[in-house]
């Protein structure tokens, strides 16, 4: 049974304009998010150092005066964040009471080898347990992240198939799953991939039940408006986009052609703030940012 929290989080998906901050670098990217806001690998020492100088940058960023639900629909938390606290809070309940901005906890724990020209994800062995603490702290849905390099038919299967029989244990869970195939952006075939990928994707679309609903986060198309039929299927919540590598402006200028997607950036929302400016310079610098973005996932 949803709770009041996560009924509420569901109408503002639903009905309300906005963009996700994908704030949900673990191990392997983390190092590199650091890197470019200003904090260099000799300013910490292991893991625990790294997601603590991370905590405070990702800290920063929401409590920002600039970072609310008025523009910020949600925000992808790392399972680390989840366990710290913002301004004594846990950091999931600060998200949603104090900035009215819907949380989501990526679940994934990253890539497997590549085969068939994919990498689909590494086995979850606790997940019902992670769901469990998610819904304890009033998380309203999750995200989990494949990644699609070539046009292989039976690769994009596997990937679609796992994402999918997941998605429905996460369902089964109370949350709703945010499902990302990410296509490369470099692959050769790109636009190729894009079409299985969307027949794979509406076929287990239909294959849901009842009122079962499931997020999509996509690279942004080759063709635009290609996800059209996944943005009007009646399953889907909402289809969101990642930037993929592209710079802001470019993911932004390839956003406004996708209509009824919206944002769900990670490097392209922060590639501008660092740990050197002062509050009025990262305000100004995440203002603009998030502008541009909204305007982007308004079109």
């Amino acid at each position: 049974m949803a709770s009041y929290a996560q009924r509420a989080m569901l109408d503002k998906v639903k009905t309300k304009p906005g963009f996700i901050a994908a704030l949900d670098q673990s191990g392997g990217s983390t190092p590199n998010a650091l890197r470019l806001y200003g904090v260099n690998e000799d300013a910490y020492q292991g893991d625990e150092e790294m997601f603590t100088k991370v905590h405070e940058m990702r800290t920063r960023i929401v409590t920002s005066k600039v970072f609310t639900g008025e523009r910020v629909l949600g925000a992808i938390l790392f399972e680390n964040t989840l366990d710290r606290e913002i301004e004594g809070m846990p950091s999931a309940h600060y998200l949603w009471q104090q900035k009215n901005v819907v949380p989501f906890l990526k679940v994934d724990k990253g890539l497997a080898n590549e085969e068939n020209g994919v990498q689909v994800m590494k086995p979850m062995p606790g997940l019902d347990e992670l769901l469990q603490k998610a819904n304890a702290q009033d998380v309203f849905g999750t995200k989990m992240r494949s990644v699609v390099k070539l046009a292989n038919p039976t690769g994009i299967k596997a990937v679609i198939a796992q994402q999918f029989e997941i998605g429905k244990q996460i369902l089964a869970a109370g949350l709703v799953p945010i499902i990302e195939p990410e296509v490369d952006i470099n692959s050769p075939e790109k636009a190729e991939a894009e079409e299985i990928l969307r027949d794979e994707i509406m076929a287990q679309l239909d294959q849901l039940i009842a009122d079962q609903q499931v997020m999509l986060k996509l690279t942004l198309p080759s063709e635009a408006d290609f996800y059209k039929p996944c943005v009007e299927h009646l399953k889907v919540l909402k289809v969101v986009a990642l930037s993929g590598g592209y710079s802001r402006d470019d993911a932004n200028a390839k956003l406004a052609q996708n209509h009824g997607m919206i944002a769900s950036f990670s490097r392209a929302l922060t590639e501008d703030v660092s740990a050197q400016q002062s509050d009025e310079e990262f305000d100004a610098t995440l203002n603009q940012a998030i502008e541009s973005i909204y305007q982007a996932s308004c079109s």
